[in-house]
């Protein structure tokens, strides 16, 4: 998406999800942790897709910034 060239900004919606890794255990009983929304559905008014990711990255809270390969940003822009 082609940053905004008017000054007015695009509508966008982000979220934040945690994907837990499986543990020892959980991969015993054959089982698989259940990912979780961080941070809830979003809606911004911004000059690009990329300063969405990094206000979102932004939002994400602390007790998940020791783990973020298993944090994931969704963008969606209202343009597409």
């Amino acid at each position: 998406m082609p940053e905004s060239k008017n000054g007015k900004g695009s509508l966008y919606e982000f979220a934040v999800l945690y994907h837990p890794k499986q543990t020892k255990d959980q991969a015993e009983r054959n089982e698989w942790p259940k990912s979780t929304q961080v941070v809830p559905l979003t809606t911004i008014l911004a000059g690009s897709e990329a300063e969405v990711s990094i206000l979102a990255g932004r939002a994400i809270p602390e007790e998940h910034l020791a783990h973020l390969d298993d944090v994931q940003i969704l963008v969606r822009s209202f343009l597409e």
